[in-house]
């Protein structure tokens, strides 16, 4: 049984290269046939226009069919601004938004109505925590703020300014992890509270969202990936190895395994799932004891002989 979206149009919030796991959902619709129209955080705009015109990303967009993964439009976007008069002078004002127009959530839903009428897929990818490297006892009111406003109130600004253009029977999803109900030393800066928030909004949107346009709202809680982002926290490399010592299956993850993950989230294959939280982390969510600990080699030792 196959997935087929020909037809579909799909929304990506927060690609910024081919990396991330925004990239593997995008590819993953993609190679399922959807159309891909995809949002950049605003600053990396060019950056990553540039590197698709000069074709850094070819080898990424090949399809298993042979053909490359194409995009209807891409917009800039700032997940962090609702209106226009929401964003303040001193970044309207910034060089790298000097150049750009239209880049807050209303503004980038209007316009990919106006561009291409209804879509029947929307994707949050994106996160952000400015004082992430920051235990949560160190971390400021508007670090932490902050870390919500982009991470978590993001999506629910999205489905709310996307949903009146989502065909009903659309779905949305966002990108979750399980520091959002387990302790993860080093994740700090308020990540793990807005993770938290996105799961827990997850579950009213599904309601809320079901009821008024007939769209179903998940969130998947992935697992640790050697990303851009992630790199820049600076422990990705132990959380992988932790996971691929201590998840019930012994493998490093892989950015398609999510993509996969999402697309039947996203497909009509899913079509009474809605509310829900999907763990794609090899089975780290089930896990309460850390096999590799020094601890449980110590009590081995105690009941061994000499």
């Amino acid at each position: 049984m196959q997935i087929n979206l020909k037809g579909k149009k799909a929304f990506i919030a927060g690609i910024g290269d081919d990396q991330g796991y925004g990239w593997a959902i995008a590819k993953a619709l993609a190679e399922a046939g959807a159309e891909i129209i995809i949002g950049t955080w605003t600053p990396l705009l060019k950056i990553f226009t540039n590197s698709w015109a000069q074709g850094k990303f070819d080898a990424s967009r090949q399809l298993s069919n042979g053909k490359m993964m194409e995009i209807l439009k891409v917009y800039p976007l700032d997940a962090s601004f609702d209106k226009p008069e929401d964003v303040p002078e001193e970044i309207r004002n910034n060089k790298r938004y000097l150049d750009a127009a239209g880049y807050t959530v209303s503004e980038v839903a209007a316009a990919v109505a106006k561009d291409f009428g209804k879509i029947d897929i929307l994707v949050h990818a994106l996160a952000n925590g400015p004082e992430v490297k920051k235990p949560l006892l160190e971390t400021s009111r508007a670090g932490y703020l902050a870390a919500l406003s982009s991470s978590s109130y993001s999506f629910v600004s999205l489905v709310a300014h996307f949903g009146p253009h989502l065909n009903a029977g659309g779905s949305a999803l966002s990108l979750s992890y399980i520091a959002s109900e387990r302790v993860i030393p080093g994740y700090g800066g308020g990540m793990s509270s807005a993770k938290a928030a996105l799961e827990s909004d997850t579950r009213t949107l599904a309601w809320e969202a079901g009821r008024k346009w007939a769209i179903r709202i998940n969130t998947i809680s992935a697992g640790p990936l050697r990303s851009r982002a992630a790199r820049a926290i600076g422990f990705i490399d132990s959380m992988i190895e932790y996971s691929r010592a201590n998840a019930p299956l012994v493998k490093e993850m892989t950015a398609e395994e999510v993509g996969q993950s999402s697309v039947f989230l996203l497909s009509p294959l899913a079509s009474a799932i809605t509310g829900v939280t999907l763990y794609v982390d090899n089975g780290m969510h089930a896990m309460g004891l850390a096999v590799d600990s020094p601890a449980l080699h110590v009590q081995e030792c105690t009941t061994c002989s000499t």
